[in-house]
């Protein structure tokens, strides 16, 4: 548990510290060297619109960042007096009394609350995802995915112009790392641009995990289940896919694929209002 807890610190910290590298790495290296090109008109530069593009990747995946943490799950615990720590745990197993656990709900140890439709606890954001920020998580991991690969495809750029190279050949970006390490312990690389190489691999690992991620989690709302549910084994009422998609979006999806906006209240407390 002493390591949960450890990891659920360090992994917002790591995530914040690759953003504010990449958004440095972007802004004041990777644009400024396409402005370089005299041939393309200053109102259409690729300078400007790749600019363009990573902002809006950027804003939005950080925008949804902070409306994950902004609308965590609430405590059901609190409402419905089910006591505290291990207790909550046993009333939520049923092994308190037959019949007395709440559907679709689990006690989170690490965030010590009890989150409506559970799907797992996410150590970047050092938050549980349920229903209440599901949609911006997907947003999240979605936007996030773009602006890795986006940096991907510029530092690829950058790094073909500084070392005139070709990357053509796809063997070439798989024997990148193994010939830039060997350049640079031979002191034919700079620091800076070894940094760049690494940065590209990264890139590349996290956009590919976030998009997997993104789509294995598509693959569960479509089917109306949660990770937490998956895990346990629970059996889920069948319901048409476009309900499924509507509970969790809303019916302004539109809206919150293009600005973070805050989700959709969940069942519950729509419920519970009335």
């Amino acid at each position: 548990m002493l390591v949960l807890r450890l990891l659920n610190v360090v992994a917002p910290a790591y995530f914040l510290c690759i953003s504010l590298v990449t958004f440095v790495l972007q802004i004041f290296l990777f644009i400024p060297s396409m402005f370089r090109d005299p041939s393309t008109t200053p109102l259409f530069s690729p300078a400007l619109l790749h600019g363009a593009l990573f902002l809006f990747l950027s804003a939005n995946a950080l925008g949804n960042y902070v409306l994950v943490i902004q609308s965590s799950p609430e405590d059901l615990g609190k409402d419905l007096n089910l006591g505290k720590g291990g207790e909550v745990a046993d009333w939520l197993d049923g092994s308190r009394s037959p019949g007395s656990a709440l559907p679709s709900t689990h006690f989170c140890r690490l965030c010590a609350r009890v989150t409506q439709r559970h799907d797992h606890h996410c150590f970047f954001t050092g938050n549980c995802i349920g229903s209440r920020n599901m949609r911006n998580f997907i947003m999240f991991c979605l936007y996030t995915s773009l602006a890795c690969l986006d940096s991907l495809v510029a530092g690829m750029a950058y790094i073909s112009a500084t070392l005139s190279m070709s990357f053509v050949d796809p063997l070439a970006f798989l024997t990148l790392l193994p010939h830039s390490i060997s350049q640079f312990f031979s002191g034919a690389l700079l620091s800076s641009e070894m940094f760049v190489i690494l940065m590209l691999y990264l890139w590349l690992g996290i956009g590919l995990a976030c998009a997997g991620f993104c789509c294995h989690q598509m693959l569960l709302i479509l089917r109306g289940q949660t990770r937490y549910q998956v895990r346990k084994g629970m059996v889920v009422r069948a319901r048409p896919w476009r309900e499924n998609l509507q509970e969790v979006f809303g019916k302004r999806w539109l809206l919150g694929l293009l600005i973070p906006v805050l989700n959709v209240e969940s069942d519950y407390c729509r419920q519970k209002e009335k």
